[in-house]
């Protein structure tokens, strides 16, 4: 799995009788930006969540890089950056706060000065003594790009991150995901706003009722309008 920083392999998660992933198998190398779509309930964030380690499959694997996320989560989770519906931000803390407590559990040398670069990194420095509940969602979710770059990470997963976003900070996002990009890390972000997701990926991958329905690179499609023609014709077709 050298040659990859995000692996998945016949992925299946079943609620109850339900599948929520079934058979998910695909590869994301070095400096790749892949944009997950699809209808909601395709399986998009229950397949961030597990490649996150957020939740466990009920079969299959995740490789991040080397580490197999099942038998050494934690590891892998070293390797990781999440931005979920979920803040995962105490409220009644400050916004420097919450980076420091994310700082000490990474053991991260030079702290301050990391919590200060990601800070100005997402234009919120000026805001980093205010506690998080006061803080607007657009604000919020810059405090959660500032705790996701904290430890560097070679895997960046990202659900639905334009949400609450004003142009400007989804402008800093896509400058975020294509320095990942330069820098050889992965990234892999689901999206509604097929626009500008489709912008800055190298590839699609269009999620239906669980599965792969199809996994598009850059070149099969001329625009938004072309890309929305194969969209279409996927959703529209058997399962």
């Amino acid at each position: 799995m050298s040659e990859t920083l995000i692996a998945v392999e016949k992925l299946d998660k079943l609620f109850g009788a339900r599948w929520a992933l079934h058979g998910v198998t695909f590869t994301i190398g070095h400096g790749e930006i892949v944009a997950l779509v699809g209808p909601n309930g395709a399986g998009k964030t229950t397949l961030l969540r597990t490649i996150g380690t957020l939740a466990r499959p009920t079969a299959g694997h995740v490789w991040i890089g080397k580490i197999p996320v099942s038998e050494h989560p934690n590891a892998a989770r070293g390797a990781l950056g999440f931005v979920g519906h979920q803040t995962f931000m105490y409220d009644d803390l400050t916004a420097q706060e919450n980076l420091h407590f994310y700082a000490r559990l990474y053991d991260l040398p030079n702290a301050s000065a990391r919590v200060r670069a990601v800070a100005e990194r997402t234009g919120i420095a000026h805001r980093l003594n205010d506690l998080a509940r006061t803080l607007s969602r657009g604000l919020q979710q810059r405090l959660t790009l500032a705790r996701m770059l904290l430890h560097q990470p070679a895997v960046l997963l990202l659900d639905e991150p334009y949400t609450g976003l004003d142009k400007v900070a989804a402008d800093l996002l896509d400058h975020i995901m294509l320095e990942a990009k330069s820098e050889g890390r992965a990234v892999l972000f689901s999206t509604h706003d097929l626009e500008r997701g489709l912008a800055v990926c190298d590839r699609a991958i269009i999620m239906k009722a669980g599965k792969v329905a199809h996994d598009l690179p850059r070149a099969a499609w001329r625009d938004l309008a072309g890309f929305m023609e194969i969209y279409a014709r996927v959703l529209e077709a058997n399962p």
